[in-house]
């Protein structure tokens, strides 16, 4: 089941990602006295899934590496639910967002794919993530704002802007998984895509009829041949950005003023 945002106490959940922009509790509490704070805790909880995977991350696992008892984290945390949302307000929090540029807002757009692509390469399971329900946190809402100003300037209407956006981060999640997936299983196997074609190259030369596959056959190796394996990711993100850019711009010419 792939994890989602927003799946826990709504109230509970904004409650902790605005807990440094409300009054703070006062109010007397009942237990021990605790020893960590919920950004310690966010903090593990993103290196626990950057080294293994959101799958790993266990309330157990988390509170082993933080050396304290699994039910303490309760007292910070209502559930998993709650601090997977904190941890990806987190990580968009720590975005850097530095001056867009000003040459047109093609170079924007482009600056804000490549800054979630770096986003994602350094936590691959946000990419994982579900986000329908987004957090609405501080870091969520002033990435929202930077990567809507990128926009100024293209003429696109509001509704339209929120569209190409989402658009947008759709198609760079989906590039960041397979670019993840493709490393993934070059560490696991110990070889590159040369060496995987290499060893199924020959054997498939054998059972391969390009009369019967004849686009397959001219079509599969001119792209072998060209990008040395069998689907280069970081080749797909460049092309598939490309042809998004050209959607994004043909949508903003069509809604310029004459």
């Amino acid at each position: 089941m792939t994890d989602a945002t927003s799946s826990g106490d709504p109230a509970a959940t904004l409650r902790l990602l605005w807990r440094d922009h409300l009054p703070e509790d006062t109010s007397p509490r009942r237990g021990p006295r605790r020893g960590l704070s919920i950004d310690t805790i966010v903090s593990a909880a993103i290196a626990l899934a950057d080294d293994d995977g959101l799958a790993a991350l266990t309330m157990r696992r988390l509170a082993d590496r933080l050396g304290v008892r699994p039910m303490s984290l309760y007292t910070y945390v209502p559930s998993r639910d709650e601090l997977v949302d904190l941890m990806l307000d987190a990580t968009y929090a720590a975005m850097p967002r530095p001056s867009l540029p000003e040459s047109g807002w093609q170079e924007r757009v482009r600056a804000v794919a490549e800054s979630n692509k770096r986003l994602f390469e350094r936590h691959p399971w946000a990419a994982e993530l579900a986000t329908q329900r987004p957090p609405l946190g501080p870091g969520q809402l002033a990435k929202y704002e930077y990567e809507l100003a990128a926009f100024a300037g293209s003429g696109l209407d509001d509704v339209s802007t929120d569209d190409a956006l989402t658009y947008l981060l759709g198609f760079v999640r989906g590039a960041a998984r397979d670019i993840h997936s493709a490393r993934a299983t070059q560490r696991a196997t110990g070889g590159d895509d040369q060496q995987w074609w290499d060893a199924v190259g020959p054997l498939l030369s054998q059972v391969l009829d390009p009369d019967a596959y004849p686009l397959a056959s001219r079509i599969g190796t001119a792209a072998g041949e060209a990008h040395g394996s069998a689907h280069d990711t970081e080749h797909a993100y460049r092309f598939g950005l490309e042809r998004t850019m050209n959607a994004l711009e043909r949508l903003a010419a069509g809604r310029a003023p004459e």
